[in-house]
């Protein structure tokens, strides 16, 4: 039988903090020093004795700080994890939502006879089909769908760089150390390719200063952000997979822009 995949989600929710918050070294040093005096405390037992009883104290010491540090942290991590992991799930909700809109202007189909319910779940099972077929699209056929008007519009480029902005903001908050390294690795290549990606547009934007080189600046500004955004759609794929995907909380209104 396959055993079933955890998400990275379900890692960070369910993970244990049981690390030590001291070196290893410490106690590598501390359990070698006890053996040497256990060895040679035929040398000088009473003097040994006692090097031995404090060293021993000591260690017992750190163990007991270390083991109230880690329950500490757990605690604290077990109050804001719900909360972490929302905030992570909306920042890739919504940029998977302007990605969709503003760059390959997706228009979702709406029922007029269902709910409002019912036509959220219609808006994104159609923009996850959309952006799963743009992921997979070679770059010639992924920079056809681009809608160029609004993917070069200045909006944009702020809208890419307040992205960025956001996900840099959790990687800096206090408990990102908690988080699964992998994830990071994610969120931190995410934002270096929505910045990137902002950088190309302004590259693009050159055309209508240098009017004699409009074919040159919109070439390498085309074909830069579409390079990152095949791996922008790779990622904010992946991490939907990964159960990083959140509608706002009893908010029931059509997608964002």
């Amino acid at each position: 039988m396959k055993e079933a995949v955890q998400s990275l989600r379900e890692k960070v929710s369910k993970r244990l903090l049981w690390k030590s918050e001291l070196p290893l070294i410490v106690y590598i040093v501390v359990f070698i020093s006890l053996a040497t005096l256990w060895l040679i405390r035929s040398v000088h037992e009473d003097l040994t004795l006692n090097l031995f009883s404090e060293l021993l104290g000591a260690a017992f010491t750190l163990f007991i700080i270390d083991t109230l540090l880690v329950r500490s942290k757990t605690k604290r991590w077990n109050i804001v994890r719900e909360h972490v992991d929302y905030l992570i799930g909306r920042h890739v909700q919504r940029l998977r939502d302007g990605l969709a809109t503003r760059v390959f202007g997706f228009k979702p189909t709406l029922r007029t006879d269902a709910t409002a319910t019912e036509n959220i779940t219609a808006v994104r099972e159609q923009r996850a089909v959309l952006l799963r077929e743009l992921a997979g699209l070679p770059p010639s056929e992924l920079e056809s769908r681009i809608l160029r008007e609004e993917a070069f519009a200045e909006s944009t480029y702020q809208y890419l760089n307040e992205k960025a902005d956001d996900i840099w903001d959790l990687l800096n908050m206090k408990y990102s150390e908690y988080l699964e390294p992998e994830l990071v690795a994610l969120l931190i290549e995410l934002h270096t390719l929505l910045k990137d990606a902002g950088a190309h547009i302004r590259q693009y934007r050159k055309k209508d200063r240098f009017q004699e080189h409009q074919t040159h600046y919109s070439s390498i500004g085309t074909s830069g952000f579409t390079a990152e955004l095949g791996a922008i759609l790779l990622i904010v794929n992946r991490l939907k997979d990964e159960g990083y995907s959140d509608q706002a909380r009893g908010f029931d209104a059509p997608v964002e822009g």
